[in-house]
């Protein structure tokens, strides 16, 4: 299924929150989201959402995570299984320090959310995580600014591999061929490198744009082409 047909149906999320409120809230949000959304599962603990979807995606396109579930401490390890599950994950979190918000990233959420900012931006999220383009929300903006020089970013050993093997060869299930992941995977990681750029103010819509930023950057050279 290609890109296009795949955004002609509803998009498919599951909530992870230990809160009832919340799951009725986001539901009552996506009612009227267009495209659409469908909440196909909401869970209290991260058990529940496993036990529904044993290999961590199912039939999920978007997870939204409560990183503190029951007043726990941050539940960075949920957080990573998902995302080494090749779910898209969005964290949706009452937490809002720079630290927390940049660990996530770094584990491989798609977006990180503060609840406080409200409807627009959680249905953008939900909307960008599923067609891999980037939503920087105003609290993970300003996490990634603050932890950023002059404009730089820090991108992951992998994000860094996927963008040097996409930018030699002519798509993206090329890339994943070539380091045996899976195309989603491919998608998500150039997602988070362009929120990235998006975040401290080097936005990287196409493809050029973001061959552009990684020379400036020292990525890679035009001699790696």
């Amino acid at each position: 299924m290609s890109r296009e047909d795949e955004m002609r149906f509803p998009v498919r999320i599951a909530i992870i929150d230990d809160h009832d409120v919340v799951h009725a809230g986001i539901q009552a949000w996506c009612l009227d989201a267009e495209p659409a959304i469908e909440v196909v599962g909401a869970f209290c603990t991260p058990d529940d959402y496993f036990a529904a979807y044993p290999d961590a995606r199912g039939d999920v396109d978007v997870v939204l995570l409560d990183l503190q579930i029951e007043g726990n401490r941050p539940d960075f390890d949920t957080l990573k299984r998902l995302a080494d599950g090749d779910q898209h994950v969005i964290v949706y979190s009452h937490i809002h320090t720079d630290e927390v918000i940049l660990q996530c990233l770094e584990l491989g959420a798609i977006t990180y959310l503060v609840k406080s900012e409200g409807k627009r931006h959680l249905i953008d999220a939900i909307h960008s995580a599923h067609a891999s383009t980037p939503h920087v929300g105003p609290r993970m903006g300003k996490a990634m600014l603050n932890d950023s020089t002059v404009g730089r970013i820090k991108l992951s050993e992998r994000e860094k591999q996927v963008l040097v093997a996409w930018f030699q060869t002519e798509s993206k299930d090329l890339v994943a061929k070539r380091l045996f992941i899976a195309p989603t995977t491919v998608r998500t990681h150039l997602q988070r490198a362009r929120a990235k750029y998006a975040g401290v103010g080097r936005p990287a819509p196409t493809k050029s744009a973001l061959l552009a930023r990684a020379i400036e950057d020292g990525i890679l050279s035009l001699n790696d082409l």
